[in-house]
């Protein structure tokens, strides 16, 4: 039996929608990962369970620094890459809404009005009938639609590759967030350093004026020579200088906090301070808990994401495409009957594109896509090996710089005895006065070291919240190690519980 003639479109939109039952290109899925179960931590480190819903927060508070604290709320507001990030983001949700616009058929309406003249000598249609010139009015308004049947999933797959973008664009947003607060505490627990480093140096100088005082009367006594006094002279200058080079060193940190601020560096000052900052314990988890919680991991996934959709944008172009653009309108030469049945005008009907040849065109554009999405995955895998260096550098880190502080901190109580006996023993004339300078130096340099230590501890901690990324759960803190108070005349010992 015969099929009717009407039954045609029907039978063709019905045979594209069964050939289309799957978009274009491959779904996606995330790659798996082959991860360590755990890290290698020594103790006192501790579990964690984060949760990548839990909002990572301020973790500079845990330091309990009120100018930290309110430097980073001023970076958040006023610094200028926050807001390009915040800028890309809106862009990338813009950018989705164009492409979900395109699911939708797109309504438009026309109208004309004009009069105007024919001519009579414009080429003939029919030589049995002449051409006249023509003086008339012409009305139309019309209502326009365009829809592109997405039998092939080009519209789809555009959606998704828009989509993942705009989430990498929130992650990246996140990520340059966590950026910036970290680089503002290393910046300000650098300068805090440096405060401490400075009194170090100050309290140094006042010991050495108050030797070179010694070193002077016993000359003016007849003593001791000249060359104590100046080999004393000689040992303040040097240290005298020390003074300008970290002042120095300060104000380019001071600089740097200025500029991530939002603020003109000449008219930035943090005054000089010596209180404690407290050095909270930081938990860990396994490392897969990275995957979940670090943005720029996040980032790098949705950029995999879109790649892959991209596959699809692309594969779909081997396929015809076909728009449905119906149309209603009305037409005449007297606006009086623009709107009489007899001046309706309509179209219903689809077109269909077909590439036949395109010289390779469309193969090197599925093949570009493939290849970007390879790059995303290995840049993807990249970005998770890089924080699992990270975390654990920071984890060996911490632990081999409690050492080393605990030693420097031995280090100077034994620099001090060394100088209460060189200084007994030269008055008493037994040795040298050279000897009373090698302790006074050696005590500065312990000192010296111990400050560097402690702001080594904190660059850490920041390095490793960055590395785990960010914040933690309220309900773990107080567990595992003690937080530790980090006081200004380098008295940090580390603690367990």
């Amino acid at each position: 039996m015969k099929r009717p003639a009407s039954m045609m479109p029907v039978v063709a939109v019905a045979a594209a929608l069964t050939l289309a039952a799957c978009a274009s290109g491959p779904d996606y899925r995330k790659p798996a990962l082959d991860l360590p179960a755990a890290w290698t931590p020594e103790a006192p480190w501790r579990s964690m369970q984060p949760q990548d819903a839990v909002a990572r927060g301020p973790w500079w508070e845990r330091f309990g620094d009120a100018q930290l604290n309110a430097l980073q709320q001023q970076a958040l507001a006023g610094n200028q890459t926050l807001a390009i990030a915040t800028a890309r983001l809106a862009q990338a949700r813009a950018q989705l809404n164009v492409a979900g616009a395109a699911q939708a058929p797109q309504v438009g309406l026309s109208t004309r009005a004009g009069r105007g003249r024919i001519s009579a000598n414009r080429p003939l249609t029919n030589y049995n009938s002449p051409n006249y010139a023509t003086v008339q009015n012409d009305f139309a308004l019309g209502l326009n639609v365009s829809y592109e049947m997405d039998f092939f999933g080009r519209v789809q797959r555009s959606v998704e590759a828009a989509g993942a973008s705009a989430q990498q664009s929130a992650a990246d947003l996140e990520n340059t967030r966590l950026l910036l607060t970290a680089e503002l505490a290393s910046n300000y627990f650098n300068l805090r350093e440096l405060d401490i480093e400075l009194d170090v140096v100050q309290r140094a100088i006042a010991l050495q004026r108050k030797a070179l005082e010694l070193a002077t009367s016993r000359h003016d006594l007849g003593a001791t020579s000249g060359l104590d006094v100046a080999q004393q002279q000689a040992l303040l200058d040097n240290t005298l200088t020390q003074v300008d080079v970290l002042g120095r060193q300060r104000a380019q940190y001071e600089h740097a906090i200025a500029t991530l601020t939002g603020t003109p560096a000449p008219g930035f000052a943090i005054a000089p301070s010596l209180a404690p900052i407290r050095l909270p314990a930081i938990p860990l988890g396994v490392p897969s808990d990275v995957l979940e919680r670090r943005p720029d991991i996040a980032s790098a996934e949705r950029a995999m994401a879109a790649a892959n959709a991209q596959i699809g944008v692309a594969s779909a172009a081997y396929y015809p495409s076909f728009m449905l653009q119906p149309s209603y309108g009305v037409d005449s030469r007297n606006w009086a009957t623009l709107f009489n049945a007899p001046s309706v005008l309509w179209s219903l009907g689809v077109s269909a594109t077909q590439s036949l040849f395109d010289g390779g065109r469309l193969r090197a554009g599925v093949d570009f896509s493939k290849a970007g999405y390879e790059a995303a995955l290995a840049t993807y895998r990249r970005t998770v090996l890089t924080a699992m260096q990270e975390v654990e550098d920071g984890i060996t880190g911490i632990a081999a710089l409690d050492r080393a502080y605990g030693q420097a901190q031995s280090a100077i109580g034994s620099a001090r005895k060394v100088l209460d006996i060189a200084n007994s023993r030269y008055e008493g004339g037994a040795t040298p006065y050279l000897d009373v300078i090698t302790a006074q130096q050696s005590l500065l340099n312990s000192e010296r070291q111990a400050a560097q230590l402690m702001g080594q501890r904190l660059l850490s901690s920041v390095f490793l919240i960055k590395a785990l990324g960010g914040d933690w759960q309220e309900r773990l803190q107080g567990e595992g190690q003690a937080a530790t108070p980090i006081a200004g005349k380098i008295t940090l010992s580390s603690q367990e519980n």
